[in-house]
C-alpha cells in the first residue's frame, strides 16, 4: 500500500485545526442564565437571574420556585418618593414575597452577598433581597424603579453601609413594574397587595 502523501497529510492538518478551533469555540462558551416569569394580574414580569455572580441569592430564590414557596406571595409595598417623608435617603421600589418572616413557606435566613462582591449594582430593573439585619434574608425581595446606588454596599440607605443582596434582574416586563409603583400605597403598604399568581422557570 503507497504511504499518505501531501494532500493526505495537509488535509489532515485543516481537519484537526477545525476540530481544535470547535473546542476552543465550546469551551468559550458559558451556561445561560435562568429566567423565570413573575406572574400577576397586572401582566408579566421577567427576571434573568446571576448564578455565577450570587450564588447563594440565586439559589435561595430558586428553591422557593421549585418547592412552591411562592404561592401565597403577593408584591405588598410600593415606595416612592411621596411615600417616605421620614426618610433622609429616598429610594424608588416594589417589594414582593410571603411578608410574614414565620410565614410556613419560609426557609432559614441566607449569608448576606454585597454588592462589591457580586458586582451587581441596583439599577433600573434589579432584583435584590429585602432584610433587617445582615444575614436575615429569607424570601422578601424588592425590584428596582430606576438606579438606586443607595442600596449598594456603602450606601447610606441602611445604617449598616452593607447594602442589599441583589441578583438578577427585569429583562422585561418593566411595564408591570411600573404599574404596580403606581398602585396607592400612602404608608407604602399596599391596603390588599397584588398577589403573585405563579412564579415558574422560562422553559
Amino acid at each position: 500500500m503507497a504511504l499518505p502523501g501531501f494532500w493526505y497529510f495537509s488535509r489532515m492538518r485543516t481537519i484537526y485545526v477545525a476540530f481544535v478551533l470547535v473546542l476552543i469555540t465550546t469551551a468559550g462558551c458559558t451556561k445561560q442564565n435562568p429566567q423565570l416569569v413573575i406572574k400577576t394580574e397586572l401582566g408579566d414580569i421577567t427576571v434573568e437571574l446571576y448564578p455565577d455572580k450570587a450564588p447563594i441569592s440565586v439559589n435561595n430564590f430558586l428553591t422557593y420556585v421549585e418547592e412552591n414557596r411562592f404561592k401565597e406571595a403577593t408584591f405588598y409595598r410600593v415606595v416612592t418618593m411621596e411615600n417616605q417623608p421620614d426618610e433622609e435617603i429616598k429610594i424608588e421600589v416594589i417589594q414582593g414575597g410571603n411578608f410574614d418572616d414565620d410565614h410556613p413557606d419560609s426557609l432559614p435566613p441566607i449569608t448576606h452577598e454585597t454588592t462589591d462582591q457580586t458586582g451587581i449594582k441596583h439599577v433600573d430593573g434589579v432584583i435584590s433581597m429585602a432584610r433587617m439585619e445582615p444575614g436575615t434574608a429569607n424570601d422578601d425581595f424588592f425590584i428596582c424603579v430606576g438606579d438606586q446606588p443607595e442600596l449598594d454596599f456603602g450606601g447610606k440607605r441602611n445604617p449598616d453601609g452593607l447594602g442589599f443582596a441583589a441578583f438578577g434582574k427585569v429583562v422585561k416586563g418593566m411595564d408591570v413594574v411600573h404599574k404596580i409603583h403606581q398602585v396607592p400605597a400612602p404608608e407604602q403598604w399596599m391596603e390588599n397587595g397584588i398577589p403573585i399568581l405563579s412564579v415558574e422557570m422560562v422553559k
